[in-house]
């Protein structure tokens, strides 16, 4: 398949940028992004590229930064190589946790082997966020448990729960493409327990409540919806959410004390955070 490369110059750098971006971008049929020097590479089959589209639905400037955008095409490649080569090496989490896809080879042994086959860059680890909630995640006994991943993405969480025992298992997502990669990665690990479903917070409406609820997302969706992750939460239940930056927790606390949630910590990594709450 032919693909197009856009090349999004960001100045001065932001990587919140990036994030609001790429979902913008994904909205249209963006497939993957890579983080550049100077902001941000991405790719979308060719014919579904709308060079109109883009122009008139991102931002010229956002948050301080301005955005210069430039396309070329790229010839026929093998992406899988590419991915290996370039943009998505093993990540390996002490002795407890590896996450490779299946063109790697040589991987080391660790507790909970993951597979995914990324067709993006977000959620397979590599982004501060996903590593922090997935550092969060090992620490946690989710045997028997019921788990929620909100906005799952690649559904590594998902799949990491599964490993150490969590059950029900629901993912969400509102964008297509994430659906259709999560249950491929579901298939590769062979954890067909965990439910993968379309949409956003309205889809809690009809669930049932959760024992723990991982939300990694951004800031501004994560205010939205956070009266639906609490309304979901009986006593015990732990929320735990990232997506956002150091700056951003006392907006973040604020509301979900408001929500009867009691904040536990955070951690961090790069100015990113994930945070902890309670419902006592």
């Amino acid at each position: 398949m032919v693909y197009l490369e856009l090349h999004l110059k960001i100045s001065p750098f932001n990587t919140l940028v990036n994030d609001v971006l790429a979902a913008k971008l994904g909205e249209m049929g963006f497939e993957s992004f890579v983080e550049c020097e100077d902001g941000m590479l991405a790719y979308v089959p060719s014919k579904v590229f709308n060079e109109k589209n883009v122009n008139n639905l991102l931002p010229k400037k956002l948050f301080g930064s301005e955005i210069i955008l430039s396309n070329k095409m790229v010839p026929d490649k093998d992406w899988n190589h590419e991915w290996e080569k370039n943009y998505f090496q093993p990540i390996v989490i002490g002795k407890d946790c590896v996450i490779h896809s299946s063109f790697h080879t040589d991987v080391p042994k660790a507790t909970y082997d993951i597979l995914i086959d990324p067709k993006m860059a977000f959620g397979t680890g590599h982004h501060e966020t996903t590593s922090l909630m997935i550092g969060e995640l090992l620490q946690l006994d989710v045997k028997k448990k019921s788990f929620l991943d909100m906005g799952c993405g690649t559904a590594v969480l998902s799949i990491l729960a599964s490993f150490k025992g969590a059950d029900p298992i629901l993912g969400i997502d509102i964008d297509k493409w994430a659906v259709q990669n999560a249950l491929e990665n579901i298939k590769l690990n062979k954890t067909p327990e965990i439910e993968i479903q379309f949409g956003g917070a309205e889809l809690l409406e009809k669930a049932a409540d959760f024992d723990i609820i991982f939300a990694n997302i951004n800031r501004n969706i994560l205010l939205n919806d956070m009266a639906s992750y609490a309304a979901k939460m009986h006593v015990n239940s732990l929320l735990y959410m990232s997506g956002f930056y150091e700056t951003d927790i006392p907006l973040i606390q604020k509301k979900a004390e408001s929500l009867g949630l009691t904040y536990q910590g955070f951690v961090t990594k790069n100015n990113w955070v994930a945070v902890h709450f309670i419902k006592i």
